[in-house]
């Protein structure tokens, strides 16, 4: 692995990450309104490798969709989140056989899982279901594999992993529409999006140098590592919230829920995962009492996240890691304004986007805390492990 190839996989890296983290922010636009199901075929849109454009088009689009009237404003915003989507699949592969290069099995075994997962799509497209995804499930544990076993340093294989989780996060894209915006699919395409983004991100922060030789900053990994865990949880709290329609289940009241400090609620129901298929989950199925029970949860949460995610800004910034501090502090503050905006001004579209994008960013400060107190990545180590 010469010094050229590393800065190329740094300058892609950084790429990928930014614009992974575009496409979260997108997607984020394109589920809050409503448009996740604007085209109801996969992966075309009513058909068309864009979207109807012309009257006949579109005539013919109503006429073959019946159930799904063509609307212009909402399907461009879904085929364009897909088109974007398969632009950072190409750059993800790139990363992955730049990663792999010089070891041939590996390249070829990761060639095989892109033509595998192009023509598991084909396949889909002609209705042979069963040979999709088996053809997909194979794209998918080839690069887990490649992973496995390649003796390069951990950004390398990061990058080949990525390659595994944006395949799956592409077949989670399809089932959003085959079935019908069901929340644990919803909630999985939305935590698959933010994988793709960290493992990027992480990929590009060790290409990028940054680690540390200070023993006694390693101490920090552990409550860095339980910051992440918790940070996650409560984004799919988001997820399952948003897919469940139940981010104004409270109205417009903050701290209380409809006038209550602890409202009717049917957690059982709330948190049921698997309801079964053909059921159209758009506009949410549950009643009141469940949703409300959803949006207390990801308040408590929230709670939770605000109190240890600003305890570990403090003790960064008094390990000595004082900007890091700083940025995990001034992210969350902002993530919490959000989200309680979000309530008292009813959900507007920018304010809903933008807690979904500042949510990935707190994401991204963490994973560039833990970065930084790992041990310092090599340049010597890379050359070697390249000959």
């Amino acid at each position: 692995m010469s010094a050229r190839t590393l800065k190329i996989l740094r300058t892609l890296g950084l790429l990928a990450a930014v614009f992974a983290f575009c496409i979260v922010m997108f997607g984020a636009f394109v589920r809050l309104s409503n448009a996740g199901l604007s085209c109801p075929d996969w992966p075309t849109c009513y058909g068309k490798a864009t979207w109807p454009g012309h009257a006949q088009d579109i005539a013919q689009a109503n006429e073959a969709f019946p159930d799904r009237p063509y609307e212009n404003h909402k399907a461009w915003r879904e085929q364009v989140h897909r088109f974007l989507a398969g632009g950072l699949g190409m750059m993800t592969l790139a990363m992955a056989l730049i990663a792999a290069w010089r070891r041939r099995w590996a390249v070829a075994t990761l060639a095989a899982a892109a033509v595998f997962a192009a023509v598991g799509v084909v396949m889909y497209m002609r209705g042979e279901h069963m040979i999709s995804s088996a053809l997909s499930a194979l794209a998918i544990a080839l690069p887990l594999i490649v992973a496995a076993r390649l003796d390069r340093p951990g950004a390398w294989k990061v990058s080949v992993v990525a390659l595994a989780v944006i395949i799956f996060q592409a077949m989670l894209g399809m089932w959003t529409v085959t079935l019908l915006l069901k929340p644990i699919v919803v909630m999985g395409h939305l935590l698959g999006g933010l994988a793709t983004f960290g493992l990027l991100a992480w990929a590009a922060l060790r290409y990028a140098g940054v680690g540390t030789r200070d023993d006694a900053l390693r101490a920090l990994r552990a409550p860095i590592a339980v910051g992440i865990v918790v940070l996650v949880i409560q984004i799919a709290l988001g997820g399952w919230t948003s897919s469940n329609y139940a981010a104004l289940a409270c109205g417009t009241d903050f701290p209380k829920c409809l006038g209550a400090w602890w409202p009717d609620t049917d957690f059982h129901e709330a948190f049921i995962l698997w309801r079964g298929v053909g059921v159209n989950y758009e506009g949410g199925v549950l009643d009141m009492s469940a949703r409300s029970a959803i949006q207390i949860t990801h308040r408590i949460g929230a709670l939770v996240v605000f109190c240890y995610l600003g305890w570990l800004s403090h003790r960064l910034a008094r390990a000595g890691l004082r900007k890091l501090g700083i940025a995990v502090g001034v992210v969350l503050v902002a993530q919490i304004v959000l989200g309680i905006g979000n309530v008292h001004l009813g959900l507007p579209l920018p304010v809903a986007t933008a807690h979904n994008g500042v949510a990935a960013l707190l994401l991204f400060t963490l994973l560039a805390a833990l970065a930084r107190v790992q041990r310092l990545p090599s340049l010597q180590l890379a050359l070697t492990a390249g000959r």
